[in-house]
């Protein structure tokens, strides 16, 4: 059947290691968008770290779809409406901030509008986190995060020691809230109904495409959720090997324009 929505994660995936977008995925997306093919940037990023991407893809006319906070946030890119917004509250905050102290490891939260931490000491990942995704960071105690609407809280720090926490996370919290590794140094933690997947089935729905007409590429385990979902699930040549189990396709690597080479094979059948 037709591919008529395709949902792209963006680093590892959409970008080269270097973090650069290469002429031939350009020229594929925009192929792809003149063939009526919804292209939908799907990623754990905030929208702030999107924004520019969009920009330089065209994918900010009426029409447009971005999921951003792993789908705790799908926007119309042209007027920003939101179509879908999962929060978490403040009482979950407050106890997502102490077992981060308990486990001894850096953790911040993310709204739409900022990085806040109350670690004094502000870890290199959340520096990292912050140039990354262009925004700013704020140190906030506890208490001065009440006003806040946190869409993502992100558990920080060098692998061996988040590894090591993630193994003496309590199971409730594992059943309160969405926990996923989405790099070696990021556990994302966001409310129980956030999922890549929960979001593309939420877009579809509303543009009225079947999931059959569906595609996602990806290339870590943030990804999964989405790639359980589509037609057809596209893994990259340079992901996680545990991804590739679940792909009906493995795609070229980042650096080798994969995204482009999976939208032209199997979205436009031009190779």
């Amino acid at each position: 059947m037709t591919i008529k929505l395709v949902a792209v994660d963006i680093d590892g995936t959409l970008l080269t290691s270097n973090r650069t977008l290469t002429p031939q995925v350009y020229q594929a997306v925009q192929e792809a968008k003149a063939a009526g093919v919804k292209i939908v940037i799907t990623t754990g990023r905030p929208i702030a770290g999107v924004t520019e991407l969009l920009s330089d893809l065209n994918l900010q006319d009426e029409g447009d779809y971005v999921i951003t906070f792993n789908g705790g946030l799908v926007q119309d890119t042209s007027s920003g409406q939101e179509l879908v917004k999962e929060t978490i509250s403040y009482d979950d905050y407050l106890d997502i901030e102490l077992l981060a102290r308990k486990l001894g490891v850096h953790m911040h939260a993310i709204t739409k509008d900022g990085i806040y931490t109350a670690n004094r000491d502000i870890g290199k990942y959340t520096v990292h986190e912050a140039q990354l995704v262009s925004m700013p960071v704020f140190y906030r105690t506890p208490e001065e995060m009440a006003d806040k609407e946190i869409v993502k809280i992100m558990f920080i720090d060098e692998p061996e020691i988040l590894d090591e926490a993630i193994a003496r996370i309590p199971a409730d919290y594992h059943d309160r809230f969405g926990l996923v590794k989405s790099q070696p140094f990021y556990l994302e933690i966001v409310n129980k109904a956030v999922s890549k997947g929960n979001a593309i089935k939420h877009l579809a729905n509303k543009l009225g495409i079947d999931m059959s007409q569906t595609m996602a590429i990806g290339d870590e385990e943030n990804d999964r959720a989405m790639l359980e979902v589509v037609a057809v699930p596209v893994v990259m040549a340079n992901g996680n090997p545990e991804l590739k189990k679940i792909a009906k396709h493995i795609t070229l690597s980042n650096d080798e324009s994969g995204v482009a080479h999976a939208i032209k094979t199997w979205v436009l059948g031009q190779e």
